[in-house]
């Protein structure tokens, strides 16, 4: 629903002092390029700074399974150590996160989330790199209706690059709601989104999370969502209203969690039964994340896992609460009853959860 009392179908565009935040600190400065006239001009000088962030998500379907796939969207570089914004919808439930380089060869990096605010589609990535190309942020608040501003992202996740789409601004403070159904923070599963720039330049799925940049090459928009019923009709998130959760997530950053990469339940006299478990407690894996630590040691689909580095695991909770005590990196012993029946223990190594447990 829009503000100014058009409706229209609106999709988020994934598979999510004055002056500018620039490059290596997470100081406000009056600093950046200005003065540049050709569409051209402004890719050239963004274009290093944008990355692909792609997803794999497994998450409980409405069968009693898991759903497993693959999410594309767009993130920006803010500063050269590493920090990138993108949407918070592009990458809930991810079970890895992958960035890479806008090059014609592209770096791939692993992330993970380190701040954001999920209520308002925004998360700030980190990932283990230096020297890289960063994009200025502007003032949103000093966007003109039918100001020229340019847009890029991994549009339709289509091969050969980011694409770039320029237009103007063509209205300022909307107000939109987009459905999210695997949002945990929004309300009966809508986002409601404020201080939302409408643009006609080309947002489409795929560039969630991609940068709204002005004819200087300032980030003044996070491109978030298009419209299904209308042409000529995207939104972005101001800039001015993202970033003080931006450079709060760069000056203090969520620490990295220990992973093990499964999906479990409570293991239930009568789920041993329905499963034909030979144990009656414990942590019942209905899915690993491919490639994770679990799936690489061993541990499979229709395991239970009984306890984790000499602790009894009693139920899926057990198993969160044991992580939590656990360091990145850290060796394990994992016991597990296998579906037969069998008694095993597996060691793991645990990696990086590219989640926080809550992203505030």
């Amino acid at each position: 629903m829009i503000a100014a009392g058009l409706a229209v179908s609106i999709g988020l565009a994934a598979c999510t002092s004055t002056g500018s935040l620039v490059g290596d600190s997470a100081t406000v400065v009056s600093k950046g390029p200005r003065g540049l006239e050709a569409v051209a001009d402004v890719a050239d000088l963004v274009l290093p700074a944008v990355v692909n962030v792609t997803t794999d998500v497994f998450r409980p379907d409405s069968f009693g399974g898991v759903q497993e796939g693959q999410g594309v969207g767009t993130g920006f570089i803010v500063r050269s150590d590493g920090f990138v914004v993108t949407n918070c919808h592009v990458v809930e439930d991810a079970s890895r996160i992958t960035v890479f380089t806008s090059d014609a060869e592209p770096d791939q990096y692993e992330a993970r989330v380190v701040g954001g605010d999920c209520l308002h589609d925004l998360a700030v990535l980190k990932i283990d790199a230096t020297g890289l190309p960063t994009v200025p942020l502007g003032d949103s608040g000093s966007l003109r209706l039918g100001q020229q501003v340019v847009a890029v992202g991994y549009a339709l996740a289509l091969e050969g690059g980011p694409s770039v789409t320029s237009g103007i601004v063509s209205s300022l403070d909307r107000v939109i709601q987009a459905r999210d159904a695997a949002c945990d923070a929004c309300p009966n599963g809508l986002r409601t989104y404020s201080d939302v720039i409408q643009t006609d330049a080309a947002i489409n799925h795929g560039n969630s999370g991609g940068p709204l940049v002005d004819m200087a090459g300032r980030v003044v928009g996070i491109n978030t969502a298009g419209s299904d019923a209308a042409e000529n009709i995207g939104f972005a998130i101001a800039i001015d209203a993202a970033r003080e959760t931006i450079a709060s997530a760069m000056t203090d950053p969520l620490g990295a969690s220990a992973y093990l990469g499964v999906q479990t339940q409570d293991v239930s006299v009568e789920s041993a039964f329905q499963l034909g478990l030979t144990v009656e407690t414990g942590a019942y894996v209905v899915a690993t994340a491919g490639d994770g630590p679990a799936q690489g040691a061993g541990i499979d689909q229709g395991d239970v896992i009984v306890g984790i580095d000499g602790e009894a695991v009693a139920s899926a909770a057990d198993v969160g609460r044991i992580l939590e005590g656990l360091d990145v990196g850290a060796d394990v012993q994992i016991e597990v009853v296998r579906p037969d029946g069998e008694h095993d223990t597996v060691d793991v190594i645990l990696g990086t959860r590219p989640l926080p447990t809550v992203l505030p």
